[in-house]
């Protein structure tokens, strides 16, 4: 890929293109984009794919259509996008079980590095550990004696194997050395409605979900994901202060399929960094909790390796896979 220097735009890469790629891309875009995101409505991969395609919408003047093609982890709407046709008008926003779920399921229809063209590591996100408010846990200290004494009766809400929650769950499992048993609903959104009902008693979720619980005192944070603490969060603690070296950061990437024209990812990568970049856009991700990235396409590459080799040991670790 073409690097895109600072100050000259989009022209000069373009230019240096060849005729053929250009001629697919002068009238780009021409029609709707569906833009699939492999969850339910509600998670954050969701709120994501809401903000970034009404922004897309605005700079490309056409309309961004989202797509909630969700089931077997984010498996399906994935490979929707991997087999949809290279022409920029069907775009995947997605997150961690992207890279999880080669190693979740015995096969997966796909292939991270080589079905996909990297557009933009948009923004990630910690999320929090909260409780329902029966649960006599008012810090991650209590929460570990509590699971440590009473081993098998606290469980976790996961959005399907290998999805954030799970893997975050049993990261802290595997550190904390607890045994949080989990119970896999069919999304993010779904597995937290089941903590505010008691149904289960511990929640992993995103801030931007998890806030006006906690405000409204329907959930008690423990602690955030990240190893500081979150500005959205300023006064909860780190889990890492408790348990030393847990992170867990979520985060949301923008991809088209395979054999995509490079200048349609060089325009998309264009308009969403711009977007990202500017604050009032920025605020929009900042006030539910998500740190703004922004990236290009090649660094976007880069984390999907090394996202790779780091879950991978914790899932083997774990002994983690689907039935």
């Amino acid at each position: 890929m073409k690097k895109i220097i600072p100050g000259l735009g989009l022209l000069a890469v373009v230019m240096a293109l060849p005729g053929s790629v250009l001629a697919q891309t002068d009238n780009y875009p021409g029609k709707p984009i569906r833009l699939v995101t492999p969850f339910p409505p509600g998670g954050s991969v969701d709120i994501v794919a809401r903000l970034v395609g009404a922004r897309l919408s605005q700079v490309l003047g056409q309309q961004v259509i989202i797509d909630n093609r969700s089931g077997a982890s984010g498996v399906i709407g994935t490979e929707v996008v991997a087999r949809a046709a290279p022409d920029g008008y069907t775009l995947l926003i997605n997150t961690l079980p992207f890279v999880t779920n080669g190693f979740m399921f015995k096969h997966v229809p796909y292939d991270v590095l080589t079905d996909f063209a990297p557009i933009s590591l948009l923004s990630s996100s910690p999320s929090v550990l909260a409780v329902h408010p029966s649960v006599p846990a008012h810090s991650v200290r209590d929460l570990i004696q509590i699971a440590k004494s009473r081993p098998g009766t606290l469980n976790y809400g996961g959005s399907g194997v290998g999805t954030n929650p799970h893997i975050a769950g049993e990261l802290f499992n595997l550190l904390a050395k607890v045994n949080l048993v989990v119970v896999q609903f069919k999304g993010g959104g779904p597995a937290l409605v089941a903590t505010l009902s008691g149904e289960i008693t511990v929640a992993i979720s995103g801030i931007s979900e998890t806030i006006p619980y906690v405000e409204a005192k329907r959930l008690r944070a423990l602690g955030v994901t990240s190893l500081k603490r979150s500005p959205a969060f300023p006064d909860l603690p780190a889990i890492a202060e408790t348990v030393p070296g847990y992170e867990f950061i979520t985060w949301h990437g923008l991809l088209a399929p395979r054999g995509t024209p490079q200048a349609i990812v060089t325009l998309l990568n264009q308009k969403v960094t711009q977007s990202l970049r500017d604050p009032e856009f920025a605020r929009q991700f900042q006030q539910k909790g998500f740190d703004v990235i922004a990236s290009t396409p090649d660094q976007f590459a880069a984390h999907l390796k090394s996202e790779l080799a780091k879950w991978g040991r914790v899932i083997k670790e774990r002994g983690m896979h689907a039935d």
